[in-house]
């Protein structure tokens, strides 16, 4: 049962962690309709500065310099790129991004080369007992942190006028444009809500339990799509419930992996794309997303 138990808790603080990065496509999406195959680059390009930061200004100073520099780098991308494709359909922009990510990507992965580059956190590898439980005192922040941005960012998308527009744009961008809402601002917006999100996660990624910054960490953009995907691509709710969904799924199948060895090794990495499949079979729109009907 103990084992059980920090296996959950550390499952829903990543799980936390991975409802940030999906709260970024969710934001885009709504925004543009698009599905923003860049967002890997974005968290590895935030996490990356504030790593080479750290050692110069200290670990809050970096955090928030590469925190305002993803974000610059996501409304870059979408007024240098996505603004400026001369195309109408959504999927040829989304196969854009997945070029810009490929690109940032690959450039971002020969800078950091085989190192493994420390955060340089104030936390270090201490850790919390909750009784016989015993969690790593990054696991608590992450879930605190993730928790405070995601309620403060629901609470803009519903009482501000930036998340007025957000919703109106999203509901029906032609009668938006019409009301006076400027669709660009808002698209701008998006992406660079989206890009200080992944640096934030990537942040927390990258901290004790796990050894650094390498140049694997991208990687947990594609764990996070699930996420994004099940919960359903234009609701924020669906984003915070795919997110547990997925960090508790993949802590307990990477906890209880050699239970599950008929299953095969690294379970706990597939499981996530499983449970996906399996909701995207019963509810195509995802447990949140709205199903979309046509007249005929």
């Amino acid at each position: 049962m103990i084992t059980f138990l920090e296996l959950l808790v550390n499952g829903i603080s990543i799980g936390a962690v991975y409802a940030l990065i999906a709260l970024g496509f969710v934001v885009i999406f709504k925004a543009t309709e698009v599905v923003n195959f860049a967002h890997a680059s974005l968290l590895l390009a935030g996490g990356y500065l504030v790593a080479r930061l750290q050692p110069l200004t200290g670990f809050w100073a970096a955090l928030v310099i590469g925190v305002a520099a993803a974000a610059v780098v996501g409304a870059a991308i979408e007024f240098l790129i996505i603004r400026r494709a001369n195309v109408a359909s959504h999927s040829v922009l989304a196969i854009v991004t997945i070029g810009v990510d490929i690109v940032l990507t690959t450039e971002l992965t020969r800078q950091i080369g085989t190192e493994i580059l420390a955060l340089g956190d104030p936390w270090g590898d201490s850790v919390v007992h909750l009784g016989e439980v015993t969690v790593a005192e990054t696991r608590i922040v992450a879930l605190f942190t993730a928790a405070a941005l995601i309620t403060l960012f629901l609470l803009a998308f519903k009482y501000t006028g930036w998340g007025i527009a957000m919703r109106a744009t999203a509901e029906d961008s032609e009668t938006a444009a019409l009301m006076g809402i400027r669709l660009g601002r808002v698209s701008l917006s998006a992406w660079a809500v989206a890009g200080a999100l992944a640096a934030v996660a990537a942040v927390f990624l990258c901290v004790f339990p796990t050894p650094g910054l390498d140049r694997g960490t991208s990687l947990a953009a594609i764990k996070a799509f699930p996420a994004a995907i099940l919960g359903g691509l234009d609701s924020t709710t669906g984003a915070l419930v795919g997110g547990l969904i997925v960090g508790v799924t993949e802590a307990l199948m990477t906890g209880y992996q050699n239970q599950l060895a008929f299953l095969g090794r690294g379970i706990g990495d597939v499981a996530p794309f499983l449970v996906m499949v399996v909701i995207l079979l019963l509810r195509p729109a995802g447990l949140f997303g709205i199903r979309e009907t046509a007249r005929v």
